[in-house]
């Protein structure tokens, strides 16, 4: 009976051990998860309007990303003045 109690004991224990690591696996993946589930997003976007994301890339590699950010803020700019009218 005793050695049958000491692996009922050590079975507990891992078992408790075992759900401690699970959680900290679980904690330590939550940032990837949220990456990952905001890439896919992305990546969904670009698969529905292939075209659009053509031309987005051209864009950047013609222009350079500042320029094209600077192109973006100034007609955003515009949008909204033209808007508000």
């Amino acid at each position: 009976m005793n050695s049958r109690h000491a692996l009922e004991l050590e079975r507990h224990e891992l078992v408790a051990r075992s759900a401690r690591q699970r959680s900290a696996i679980i904690a330590g993946t939550e940032p990837l998860l949220l990456h990952a589930q905001r890439l896919d997003r992305i990546v969904g976007t670009v698969r529905r309007h292939p075209l659009v994301a053509g031309v987005a890339v051209t864009g950047v590699a013609l222009l350079g990303s500042r320029k094209l950010f600077d192109m973006a803020t100034r007609l955003l700019t515009v949008y909204m003045l033209v808007r508000r009218r």
